[in-house]
């Protein structure tokens, strides 16, 4: 028997391309289609010569995580304040937390996987702590 919508996604045959944030580079790992839909799952990079600026935002997800593969990155979440995460830190987003980036090191580097895979993005006026 064959696995359904099974998908491997090699780091030398790697394309980043900009996405949500225009200070960011995403790469696909080909989950969304392998699930069909059901979760995406990309490995986020800073893009070079990239000025950042951040909104307070949410998403509209059912599960969202982030785990820092190498550098360094700083959020401020609704309830929780500033948390700086690096190589090695993981956090669980919970759905529709308010949350904004702070800044991140120039070699950032972020698995982040998500259900479901379209999901939105929506700014808001601002995170309370």
């Amino acid at each position: 028997m064959t696995a359904q919508g099974f998908t491997v996604s090699h780091a030398g045959d790697a394309r980043f391309e900009r996405g949500l944030r225009a200070f960011f580079e995403y790469r696909d790992l080909g989950i969304r289609q392998a699930t069909q839909g059901r979760v995406e799952a990309h490995v986020i990079r800073a893009a070079a010569g990239q000025d950042f600026s951040s909104q307070p935002h949410r998403h509209d997800t059912e599960f969202q995580l982030v785990y820092v593969l190498k550098g360094w990155i700083e959020f401020e979440y609704e309830g929780q304040g500033a948390v700086r995460l690096e190589a090695g830190s993981c956090v669980y987003q919970p759905p529709g937390i308010r949350h904004r980036e702070l800044g991140h090191s120039e070699d950032v580097e972020m698995l982040e996987v998500v259900l479901p895979a379209g999901f939105t993005t929506l700014e808001v006026d601002a995170v309370e702590d």
